[in-house]
């Protein structure tokens, strides 16, 4: 049985995006450092999930099929963390290029 853990986007977060616009700077920034905080421990979330099936499947108690699945969900949540941090250092690296 393969289960879908796929999160679907939540609306609360989109509404604070848009009332963002009436807050302060620091509230702004904490706001975006809980959601990467969020975002980053669903990836650990999906890496230990791979790895307790990958232990259940030594055991004969899960499908091979079950395992791949995890396993690539969990890889490619990872790659998509890697590329989002990557295009966040280029743009603070082009930022800090601009000359006033």
């Amino acid at each position: 049985m393969i289960l879908n853990s796929i999160l679907p986007v939540e609306t609360s977060n989109l509404a604070s995006a848009a009332t963002s616009i009436k807050r302060t700077p620091s509230e702004v920034t904490q706001s975006f450092s809980s959601f990467l905080s969020d975002a980053i421990s669903q990836v650990d979330a999906q890496e230990k999930q791979a790895q307790a099936l990958n232990t259940k499947f030594m055991l004969g108690e899960v499908n091979v099929d079950e395992l791949m699945v995890a396993s690539e969900r969990a890889l490619l949540s990872l790659q998509l963390t890697t590329q989002v941090r990557n295009k966040a250092i280029e743009a603070y690296q082009e930022i800090m290029r601009i000359q006033m």
